[in-house]
Formats: structure tokens, C-alpha cells, sequence
């Protein structure tokens, strides 16, 4: 057959118009970039975190070989970073130890980490301010009334000043509710671990080692509490930097049972029973608190979405048979 004598409309199914197939490879375009878009974004698993980290820090020690058998220094975004940060003097301000905590108690521990909150704290107010400015008097991109004048800059300003510090805290509440979560697993195995005759420390190592796949944020912390048992020279430092690192009531309460068992030669077994009961039940209450929530925080939903629809559906055709009645009369 010739290529202009060829018809489209012959090869579709019956019923199945033109429009209709257009519609259909539109609609699979779309659900084929909405699927490729989460793949590409979907959160990642704790062994696909710790591949990036060493496949990362593999190739930082290669550029840092070459850089230095090169004999000069590349200049990189964190190295800009850092020399602003250095000549504004903030490493060394009330800010930056207020900042170190709050990255602490977030899982940002690394230097750079530091560095890129400082920048951000200090960048994004101006940036926020410019671009909300040209948006108002240049480009026109945002519906933004004119006759506010400076407000709608200003209001960018402090939304880039509080930006930082309310992502970090937003992270550091979510890191602590996960440790919280985890808390009753870990005594369960520091219970066996306990009456298998391990010492704390032993204790403390294998715990972290076992909930590294399951519960990764609880594991780093008594990892690095484990580590520092070793080499400080009080335990009761290392039980006051997990404290401050992870500012939970769970933790402060294992951190005390821990004191008190050193302390006053209680069994560490029993106590730690004890306190693991103690927590399973707080989840559970804390669990059917949120089902009793549930109904009322699904009223207004209900009468929003769900009671428009339901009321168009059973009245609808009803509606539509006494218009027509009353037309034809």
C-alpha cells in the first residue's frame, strides 16, 4: 500500500476515534514522567546512603590526591563558602556554637555541614530580598500589588533569615522522633546482650551494629557513645554528649537508668526490662491517641469533599428527571 493512500482510522479498534488515541498516549506520557520523576526522587535506603557516602568519600580522596600532586588548589563551591564564612569571623561567634548543636541534634556533623548553614544564614536573606525585589519592580513573574512598596522585599529578607534555622529544626524533630521509635528495640537488645553477660560497652557496640539497617539514626548515636566511652575520661561525659545531641526524653531516661545502675549497683538487666515495657506502652498510648484524633480531623474533609459529591450523585439524577418533566409541561 502506498504511503499516501494509508489510513490511520482503518487500523483503529471500532468505537475508538482519533481523539481518543491521543488522549491515551498523552495520559501514558504523563503517567511515564510522573513514575520517572519519583524514581528519581524516592527516598533511599540506609545501605544506598552509605554507598554514596563511601563512593563519595573515595572520589574526594582521589581529587584530593590529584589536587595536591597538580601542586595547586581547585577552588570549590565549600571552599568559597568557607572563606566567606572565615573572614566574617562567624566560626568563632555565639552563633556558630548554637548552630553546632542544632546540626548535631539534626545528623549534620561534618565541618562543611557548619560551614554551608553559616553561608546559608547569612546569603539567603539577601538573595530572597533581591529576588523579590526584581520580581516587584522588573520582571513581573509573581502577581505582586505595587502599592505595598518595600514590603513584599522585606518580607523575602525574613523569610531567608528564618529559613535555615526552620529546616534544621524540622529536620532535628524528625531525627528525634525516629530515635524515639527505635528506643524500645534497642533495650530489648541491650537486655539480651545484658543477661548474655556483655559489658556496656560491648553492649552499646553490638546494639549499633544490629539496628544499623533497621533504625540508622538510633544506631549512629550509641555507635558514637560507644566510641566515646573508650576514650574519655569520665563515662559520664559521653551519656551528657548523647544528651545534647539528641535532646530526647526517651534517651534521658536510658541515660539515667544507665547513671543509676553504675551508680548504685542495680541489675542492668531488670532495669532496662523495665524501662523497654515502660516505652512500648508510651508508643501504644501515643498510637491510640492518634486513632481517637481521627475522626475528628476527618470531619471537615468529610464535609468539604466527600458530602458535595455524595449529595450530586444521589440528587443529581433526580434534579435532572423533574427538569425535564417540568420543560416538556
Amino acid at each position: 500500500m502506498p504511503l499516501r493512500e494509508f489510513q490511520i482510522m482503518k487500523w483503529l479498534p471500532s468505537g475508538m476515534a482519533l481523539d481518543d488515541v491521543i488522549v491515551m498516549l498523552a495520559a501514558l506520557a504523563v503517567l511515564t514522567a510522573f513514575f520517572a520523576m519519583w524514581q528519581m526522587l524516592r527516598p533511599k535506603n540506609a545501605f544506598e546512603r552509605r554507598l554514596e557516602q563511601i563512593t563519595a568519600g573515595k572520589e574526594r580522596l582521589r581529587q584530593d590526591l590529584l589536587a595536591t600532586r597538580r601542586g595547586r588548589s581547585r577552588l570549590t563551591p565549600v571552599g568559597m563558602m568557607r572563606q566567606a564564612v572565615t573572614r566574617l569571623n562567624l566560626l568563632r561567634s555565639k552563633h556558630a556554637a548554637e548552630a553546632r548543636g542544632a546540626l548535631a541534634r539534626a545528623g549534620f556533623r561534618s565541618q562543611d555541614a557548619m560551614v554551608g548553614y553559616l553561608f546559608a544564614q547569612v546569603s539567603l536573606p539577601f538573595l530572597f530580598g533581591i529576588a523579590v525585589l526584581a520580581n516587584t519592580e522588573l520582571l513581573h513573574l509573581i502577581p505582586l500589588p505595587p502599592q505595598f512598596g518595600f514590603l513584599p522585599a522585606i518580607s523575602g529578607v525574613l523569610l531567608g533569615f528564618y529559613a535555615p534555622k526552620i529546616y534544621l529544626r524540622n529536620a532535628a524533630g524528625k531525627r528525634t522522633k525516629q530515635i524515639q521509635k527505635a528506643l524500645p528495640d534497642a533495650l530489648d537488645l541491650m537486655v539480651i546482650c545484658a543477661e548474655a553477660g556483655l559489658s556496656l560497652d560491648a553492649t552499646l557496640a553490638r546494639v549499633a551494629r544490629e539496628l544499623g539497617n533497621t533504625w540508622p539514626e538510633l544506631a549512629e548515636e550509641i555507635g558514637i557513645t560507644a566510641a566515646e566511652l573508650t576514650f574519655l575520661p569520665e563515662r559520664r561525659m559521653a551519656f551528657d554528649n548523647l544528651l545534647v545531641r539528641t535532646d530526647s526524653d526517651g534517651i534521658r531516661g536510658v541515660v539515667n537508668t544507665l547513671q543509676q545502675t553504675a551508680k548504685f549497683g542495680t541489675p542492668l538487666a531488670q532495669s532496662l526490662r523495665v524501662l523497654a515495657a515502660e516505652m512500648r506502652e508510651a508508643r501504644m498510648t501515643r498510637a491510640e491517641e492518634k486513632a481517637a484524633r481521627l475522626p475528628a480531623m476527618l470531619t471537615v474533609p468529610m464535609i468539604l469533599f466527600i458530602l458535595p459529591t455524595l449529595f450530586i450523585v444521589l440528587l443529581g439524577p433526580a434534579m435532572i428527571n423533574v427538569m425535564d418533566t417540568m420543560m416538556k409541561r
